[in-house]
């Protein structure tokens, strides 16, 4: 593998990868050993990876800076982020295309966070009682938070997200323990930080019914909702589709 760098891209431990990506050391050695993160041991059993790898991976949640304040400029119809890709390892819809026009339209990714959005997520916590509860939209390349409680990144490459999964439903996508079931069991963000066992997520579709993404609840520990916890995250994610539905007008 080395033999394909030049010392321009340097060696990194994993607690310097860690400070790179903003995240534990912990973090970084369950993304290496999962294959996340491509590494190598070195004859002490030391993981190690190199700089430009940690920049590929910075740059694929990165995407656009957030930049001035204010509504984003939707971006270039021909922008990748939101073309769909052949072959993507996350599942998509028939729609997807014309969903990831509508989300460039909008202009929502990468917007400035807004007190109507961080309302809803804080809300959505408490009604729940999650640790966790988010606004998630979905480009080809990532997850991007427009609203977030319990969460430091805004951001997950978009084939760790669990809402791809349920934007494709017509009803709550629900996941009452992660490390149980296959499609998410070896998920980095199972295996580490925020460890998701517990995820209820319910589209939030444009008025032409495009799913842009989640309002979302997770926790740590393997559970239910209630009834009375499902209503409210149900009436709390036709408020946020409201919101998101205005941006087209």
């Amino acid at each position: 593998m080395t033999s394909n760098y030049t010392e321009e891209d340097p060696i990194l431990t994993t607690s310097a990868a860690a400070r790179m990506l903003g995240v534990a050391t912990s973090t970084v050695q369950l993304w290496m050993e999962s294959g996340a993160i491509e590494s190598w041991k070195t004859p002490g059993g030391h993981r190690r990876t190199r700089e430009s790898l940690i920049r590929a991976l910075m740059n694929k949640v990165g995407g656009h800076e957030a930049g001035a304040a204010g509504r984003r400029v939707p971006p270039a119809p021909n922008d990748p982020e939101y073309i769909a890709e052949p072959g993507a390892p996350f599942p998509v819809g028939d729609d997807e295309n014309a969903r990831l026009a509508a989300l460039a339209a909008s202009g929502l990714v990468d917007s400035p966070e807004e007190e109507r959005f961080d309302r809803i997520v804080r809300l959505a916590s408490m009604a729940t009682d999650s640790p966790i509860a988010l606004i998630s939209l979905l480009t080809t390349k990532r997850q991007w938070f427009k609203a977030r409680v319990g969460l430091a990144p805004q951001q997950t490459p978009r084939e760790w997200a669990f809402c791809s999964h349920a934007i494709l439903q017509d009803k709550p996508f629900v996941v009452e323990d992660a490390t149980s079931d296959e499609r998410f069991s070896g998920n980095p963000l199972v295996l580490a930080d925020p460890h998701i066992r517990f995820y209820a997520g319910v589209p939030l579709r444009d008025p032409d019914g495009h799913a842009m993404g989640t309002l979302c609840v997770i926790d740590r520990e393997p559970r239910k909702l209630r009834s009375n916890e499902l209503q409210a995250l149900l009436d709390l994610a036709a408020i946020a589709a409201a919101e998101i539905g205005r941006e087209g007008k």
